[in-house]
Parts: structure tokens; C-alpha cells; sequence
């Protein structure tokens, strides 16, 4: 494998022993995050609607050795968020990371043809459930006086996507979400980053990636001319959630093969 994309050493040993809830943990980038958390000691707490494949992701941490558990929840109602919070807090004494990383993007629409519903649904999930998430999530940080959260937004959220306007809408609305949480909590503890991923070889691009025309271009827009594999997620996730980033909050951290330069 080259160096460049191996996974991320076992370097931040404070975070063994914290207990992290990843939303959309079941698969995708979601999945490699927990892997790394789980490398590092860390309880993940895998969170999304479907329960049979969070089980095998939980139990496969499990097996080589981490620890993790699954939680099924629908980020976008609150009642479900809220019995989430609640029920990790209850089981687990506190709650020390948030990563939310759980996000739709269903279809590829020029604005004028998107319907309401579509909007709502992309916005309810991308955006309102990361308020939603923070909130709850948040209240047992404020609390105790401590917490990370690490919003998984997007390059969506900082330049123009092509026929995604609600994914484009709702990722710098996130955006915007994290410098607003980081100013109005730092004084309380708890410190709130972004990670703003390009493209990346996951089974949600797998149509993307393998379309004659539209994996082209975005290679061709990728200065580094790759897309990214999902191990290459990790460090970003966990620096933010250490002791090494702990002057550092309010901030988006773009992983994305040099997409946002151009």
C-alpha cells in the first residue's frame, strides 16, 4: 500500500477509554472513523436506522479487538435523538466525542427541477439532524464541562456542486453551525471542528466512480487526481478530538485531495 494511504498510527493514546458516538457509523466514512477511534482505545458508539448493519459493523470492531456498540436512531426526529442521548449517557456515564457524520445526498437535480420534499428531506437529515445531534449530544458535554464535537461536512459546503442544490445548501449551513456552536461553547468546554471530505472511494460513490464521464471529471478536478480511500478520514477526525487540538475549535479541516484550492 503507499505510504500515503495507510491508516493512521496508534498516536493519540488520550483518547483511549472515551466513549464516541458516530452517527451514519454502520458504513462508508462513518465506519473507518469508528475503526480509528476504536484503534485507539476509544468505546464507539455506532449510530444510524439500520440495525442488522450496524450490528455486523460493531461486532467486526469487536472482533479485532475494540470496543462498540450499536444504537439505532433516526437523527432527523427529535424524540429519537433525545432517547439516544439519554440512553448512551445512562449506559455508559458520559459522552466525550460526537462525530456526525450521517448524511444523504439521493439525487442529482438542477435546482429548478428539485421538489420541496426532496429539499426538506436532505436538509432535515444533512442539517437539522446535526443541530439536532449537537444539541442533545451537547447538553450532557455542557454539563460535565467537556466534549468534542466533529461535524462531517463537505466541499459542498464551500463551493458550488453541480445539480446538488439542497446537499450544497445544507453542508454550508452545517458549516456555518460549527463556527456558531464553537464561539457560543468555548467558554463552557466544549470545543466544535468540521472535516470537509472530497470525493472518496466509498460504496455511496461506487455510481460516481464508475460512470464514464462524471468519474473522469472529477479526477480531472481533484489536484492530487485520485479520490480518496475512507482510512484517509481518520486522522483528521481524531486530531480534532485530542488533547493535540485542544486550542482548536470553530475551524473546518478540508481532506479532499486539494479539491477546495482550485
Amino acid at each position: 500500500m503507499n505510504q500515503a494511504i495507510c491508516p493512521p498510527a496508534a498516536v493519540f493514546t488520550d483518547l483511549a477509554d472515551k466513549v464516541v458516538i458516530v452517527t451514519g457509523g454502520g458504513r462508508g466514512l462513518g465506519r473507518s472513523i469508528a475503526d480509528g477511534f476504536a484503534k485507539q482505545g476509544s468505546t464507539v458508539i455506532l449510530v444510524g436506522r439500520n440495525l442488522e448493519q450496524l450490528n455486523i459493523a460493531a461486532s467486526e470492531i469487536v472482533e479485532a479487538g475494540g470496543k462498540a456498540a450499536a444504537f439505532v436512531a433516526d437523527i432527523a426526529d427529535e424524540d429519537s435523538v433525545s432517547t439516544l442521548s439519554k440512553s448512551v449517557h445512562e449506559t455508559y456515564g458520559k459522552i466525550d466525542v460526537l462525530v456526525n457524520n450521517a448524511g444523504i445526498n439521493p439525487w442529482y437535480k438542477s435546482a429548478e427541477k428539485t421538489t420541496l420534499q426532496e429539499w426538506r428531506q436532505i436538509l432535515d437529515v444533512n442539517l437539522t439532524g446535526v443541530f439536532l445531534t449537537c444539541k442533545h449530544v451537547g447538553q450532557f458535554m455542557l454539563n460535565a464541562g467537556q466534549g468534542s464535537i466533529i461535524n462531517i461536512t463537505s466541499v459542498a459546503g464551500r463551493v458550488g456542486l453541480a445539480k446538488t442544490t439542497a446537499y450544497c445548501a445544507a453542508k454550508g449551513g452545517v458549516e456555518m453551525l460549527t463556527r456558531q456552536l464553537a464561539l457560543e461553547w468555548a467558554p463552557k468546554g466544549i470545543r466544535v471542528n468540521a472535516v470537509a471530505p472530497g470525493y472518496f472511494a466509498t460504496d455511496l460513490t461506487e455510481g460516481l466512480r464508475t460512470h464514464p464521464v462524471l468519474g473522469r471529471r472529477v479526477l480531472d478536478r481533484t489536484p492530487m487526481g485520485r479520490f480518496g480511500e475512507p482510512q484517509e478520514i481518520v486522522g483528521a477526525s481524531l486530531f480534532l478530538a485530542s488533547s493535540a487540538a485542544t486550542y482548536v475549535t470553530g475551524h473546518s479541516m478540508a481532506v479532499d485531495g486539494g479539491w477546495t484550492a482550485c
